[in-house]
């Protein structure tokens, strides 16, 4: 027994020192393998850094060797020279090599005939197509107490089948510091329109962006999306009222993100002015102006929001605008003054733990409000009467989507418009006001099949007309081929 108990004593003595040696064993393990790990990558760097040094190299001397060939006249009946200066204006093919760590090539552009396939730009194609049943003719659609451009983009479009709006979309990288991108347009009427076609700055820093182009307006929450990112076939009726259905124009924007957690974002747009609510008119200034702001964040794990409040500034200048006088008979006006366009939006996302391949949901709404003030030449091809104009009119939505299920969604859309009472001054007794508030109601189902594609039916009240109830009835394909960039929140 007298010997049990210095050896238990020595073993609890020990066992702290031993406790201590295995920590420390394992210490120095982790540290080793730490070790290790920044070897291992400071050596691929390392690689990596020589693999870029050496395509700069044969970048320069291909482009060295193009531009000495290039120099030299071709003799008669010679194929020219891949490389050379195109005939008349065409710009030279660009070639840009790849580096580490940015959007596009770190060399300068060269021409070379092993690059000439260097350049590929991402290209999509929205395809879509659509059939159309209305119980009123749309050729006599028009928004009770709204004046408008002749042909402007509102209703339903034409009856029957019809080639909705499909949709070339082009972009890529031009160099470290700019990208490009295009969407051109292919109308059902065998038209083609460029919708848009800019370039914008990836490294201006700061938090600060530069548009310079054609480009959608970044007012409100619909206005700079694409139209088969629409989870509707239409936009609402504010929208087709103030904006002509969708705001884009020819100019600038510079946008700028807080560098803080909350989302800030604030921009400041000047354009030329040349669509609805505003004219072209051909003037030096600007004659367009905008400014957004907006903020958002995250409610917990499953919920998040964004609002903002936007103004647009447009001017015109005789502008026609399509109208009915008082005695019902349709005459076209002509407006010159100023517009400005109030636009205030929030959307609430929900989707559970974050997750919305499976369920999620979606509500949105948006305040529109337009002044006008100047003055209006009533009936132009008649009575040409002039006289002066002020009108303050609004309108809004509020629609929720919700994916019920993988591939599913069902949504729910209500609207209304308010004209006003405008002060038409010495024309007053010729452009009654009769008080009436359009509204519409829609449903919507759609089927999703993969990312690429959709399927919608739906189905929608519109009331836009005094008087008249129009039940319209839309089936709608949407499917998209190549590549397409990640869409908007």
């Amino acid at each position: 027994m007298h010997k049990l108990l210095p050896a238990s004593l020595a073993l609890a003595l020990a066992l702290p020192l031993g406790v201590h040696a295995d920590e420390s064993s394992d210490i120095k393990a982790l540290r080793k393998e730490i070790d290790t790990m920044r070897a291992q990558y400071e050596a691929r760097l390392q690689a990596l850094e020589r693999r870029l040094n050496a395509a700069e190299a044969a970048v320069a001397a291909s482009g060295s060797a193009a531009t000495a060939a290039a120099g030299a006249a071709p003799a008669a009946g010679a194929v020219p020279v891949a490389g050379a200066a195109p005939a008349g204006n065409e710009p030279p093919t660009v070639v840009q090599a790849p580096a580490a760590g940015t959007p596009s090539s770190a060399a300068q552009p060269q021409r070379s005939a092993a690059g000439v396939n260097a350049f590929n730009p991402s290209i999509a194609l929205i395809l879509s197509g659509l059939y159309t049943r209305t119980s009123q003719d749309p050729a006599n659609y028009a928004i009770t107490g709204i004046q408008l451009p002749p042909g402007a983009e509102v209703g339903p479009g034409t009856r029957g089948f019809s080639l909705a709006e499909s949709e070339l979309a082009l972009a890529a990288s031009i160099d470290p510091w700019l990208r490009g991108a295009a969407n051109i347009s292919l109308n059902a009427d065998n038209t083609v329109s460029v919708e848009e076609a800019f370039v914008r700055t990836t490294s201006f820093g700061n938090g600060f962006s530069l548009k310079a182009g054609r480009f959608y307006s970044g007012l409100g929450y619909l206005n700079p999306q694409h139209r088969h990112t629409w989870d509707f076939v239409d936009n609402p009726l504010a929208y087709q009222a103030f904006l002509g259905t969708q705001y884009g124009d020819d100019g600038v924007q510079m946008t700028w993100i807080a560098p803080i957690d909350q989302y800030v974002e604030i921009g400041a747009e000047l354009g030329r002015g040349r669509s609805f609510p505003g004219s072209d008119t051909g003037r030096n200034g600007a004659g367009m102006t905008a400014l957004t702001a907006h903020t958002g964040g995250d409610i917990g794990e499953s919920s998040n929001w964004r609002a903002g409040l936007s103004v647009l500034n447009a001017k015109a200048t005789d502008q026609s605008l399509d109208a009915m006088n008082a005695q019902g008979v349709g005459v076209v006006n002509a407006f010159t003054g100023t517009t400005q366009v109030l636009v205030a939006d929030a959307i609430w996302k929900w989707a559970p733990n974050g997750n919305a391949t499976r369920t999620n949901f979606k509500l949105q709404g948006e305040y529109l409000r337009s002044t006008r003030d100047g003055s209006l030449v009533y009936d132009v091809d008649g009575a040409n009467s002039p006289g002066a104009y002020r009108a303050v009119q609004s309108g809004w939505y509020l629609q929720g989507v919700y994916q019920f299920m993988p591939r599913w969604r069902v949504g729910l859309r209500t609207e209304q418009i308010d004209p006003g009472s405008p002060d038409y001054g010495s024309n007053a007794a010729s452009l009654a006001d009769t008080g009436y508030r359009p509204r519409k109601s829609t449903l919507m189902f759609d089927f999703n099949p993969s990312e690429f594609s959709r399927l919608r039916l739906q189905f929608a009240q519109d009331r836009s007309r005094e008087g008249v109830v129009d039940n319209q009835l839309f089936l709608q394909y949407q499917m998209s081929l190549g590549a397409h960039g990640a869409h908007a929140y």
